[in-house]
């Protein structure tokens, strides 16, 4: 970025900064001066990304002065790899990449740094420590799946429905929350057997029913009773559900993770226990103040979140600056990591609060539903 332009983007990032929230009177750049943003989304099929992840963000970076071109790869590294390449070539100075799966992810790495663009690594880690790591505690998130079922269901059959394999999230990071609750440690005093143990590549719901439904066959085969079930997101718990609705079974305690709209409503029916609730909204507004500060040539350690840009419940438990996260492969990030909410039937009112949902739309399955919550009566 050339001397008039990072000096015109400080501008605008110092107005967001100092405001302590996002300003539409931020400084706005000449042609010359705007801080472009392009954003690689790995997929739109998860509804999280396009309905909350990237309004916020989007908003963030106009609202900064900024500007906003994003692509979606559709499940496609070798398409995130060419939307990588477009969006350097076509002139961004930062780019947000949700990666599709960490090993393609290096190559897109490889061609931003030979061009100079910082990278933000947005809610799916990258094994590369020039990157920022934005995302929501995922340890955190297993753990709080794992502890409210567990809770529930403390003995007995387990079901185990991981995401992609290629993502850390679905391979190290919420398996690892799900033993710091317990989980591993009750399989080994013998007081939890796990029936099935099954990754779902790219998160499908189709696949994660194609999957279950062949559990609920070979476990009805061996004459087992499947007790709960741990879906490591809400793409996941859907294809559960789907499956449970297919071969005529009641509700059996289910996890999920990101506060989809239907999950949310299998939540309030019945057919999903629990859902650890990231509030994109949130995240979505932290990658877009650190990319404005990026483009102001602010260093990734001196990255900080504007005070009152997001609610209390999410900032980070290290604090509003940014801080420095380990990775899985020994290599050390700096990182925003917001925190999660778990919700059940009992506290439903946090998606009405936050203006998430409408109390409709959150009851809108509940007429025939084998367990409505009691919000919704």
């Amino acid at each position: 970025m050339g001397t008039t332009k990072r000096a015109l983007v400080m501008a605008s990032a110092v107005a967001v900064v100092s405001a302590g929230m996002v300003s539409s009177g931020a400084v706005v750049a000449q042609d010359d001066g705007v801080c472009d943003v392009g954003v690689s989304w790995n997929n739109f099929e998860q509804p999280r990304w396009a309905a909350k992840d990237r309004p916020n963000m989007e908003a963030t970076i106009l609202e900064g002065g900024g500007t906003f071109t994003d692509l979606d790869a559709n499940l496609d590294s070798a398409q995130q790899q060419t939307d990588v390449e477009t969006l350097i070539n076509g002139g961004a100075d930062v780019l947000v990449l949700l990666a599709q799966n960490q090993d393609a992810a290096i190559a897109a790495i490889e061609v931003a740094q030979n061009a100079e663009v910082p990278i933000i690594a947005y809610d799916r880690l990258i094994e590369d420590p020039s990157v920022l790591y934005v995302t929501f505690d995922n340890v955190g998130v297993g753990k709080a799946q794992a502890e409210t079922i567990l809770g529930a269901v403390p003995t007995g059959n387990y079901v185990l429905i991981k995401g992609d394999p290629g993502d850390a999230n679905a391979s190290t990071f919420l398996p690892m929350g799900w033993d710091q609750a317990g989980l591993q440690d009750k399989v080994d005093a013998g007081e939890i057997t796990i029936l099935a143990d099954q990754f779902t590549d790219g998160w499908r719901t189709e696949t994660a029913q194609n999957n279950m439904e062949a559990i609920i066959d070979a476990a009805n085969a061996n004459g087992d009773t499947i007790d709960a079930i741990l879906a490591e997101n809400d793409s996941t718990a859907l294809g559960v559900v789907g499956a449970l609705q297919a071969k005529g079974l009641d509700p059996i305690p289910l996890s999920g993770q990101d506060g989809d709209t239907g999950n949310l409503q299998n939540v309030a029916a019945g057919w999903q226990y629990v859902d650890v609730w990231k509030d994109a909204n949130q995240l979505g507004k932290v990658a877009g103040a650190a990319a404005l500060q990026l483009c102001a040539g602010v260093a990734m350690a001196d990255l900080v979140i504007p005070d009152g840009l997001i609610t209390d419940a999410t900032v980070p438990l290290a604090g509003t600056g940014a801080s420095d996260f380990v990775t899985p492969g020994g290599n050390t990030v700096t990182s925003f990591i917001l925190q999660p909410q778990p919700v059940t039937q009992d506290n439903l009112n946090l998606i009405l609060d936050a203006n998430w949902l409408t109390k409709d739309e959150l009851c809108a399955q509940t007429a025939d539903a084998p367990n409505p919550a009691a919000i919704c009566q």
